[in-house]
């Protein structure tokens, strides 16, 4: 059993960064591939970014290639989302989320966080 909590979110200009970051408990987190998910308001919820178990390799969705940045710290479970040159576009509830390390990519989600909102303003 794996629990996610996010933080990291609030309103920020449009040209800024926040770094959101997901601590998760218990203690397979290492044997989970990690990622990032947004939903907008009336769209579906899609991966932003992800990474593998041990971090060395690394998915992004085009709209965020070059200008977000994942990250997880496998001594102390955490995943971080860097998030630079902010686009109202990217307004959305963030997500973090687990999944099996078969599943390519978080096609399949064991885990899911609360979410936490983010808010480009123009």
């Amino acid at each position: 059993q794996v629990q996610l909590v996010e933080s990291g979110g609030g309103l920020v200009q449009a040209g800024g960064s926040l770094r959101l970051s997901c601590a998760a408990s218990g203690r397979s987190f290492s044997s989970h591939v990690m990622g990032w998910f947004r939903q907008a308001p009336g769209k579906e919820r899609e991966l932003v970014a992800g990474v593998t178990r041990s971090g060395s390799n690394t998915y992004y969705a085009d709209s965020v290639k070059g200008r977000f940045t994942i990250s997880r710290d496998n001594a102390k479970n955490t995943v971080d989302l860097q998030m630079n040159s902010l686009k109202p576009e990217d307004t959305a509830v963030y997500y973090c989320a687990a999944g099996p390390p078969s599943s390519r990519w978080l096609v399949d989600v064991d885990y899911w966080g609360q979410g936490t909102q983010v808010t480009v303003s123009s």
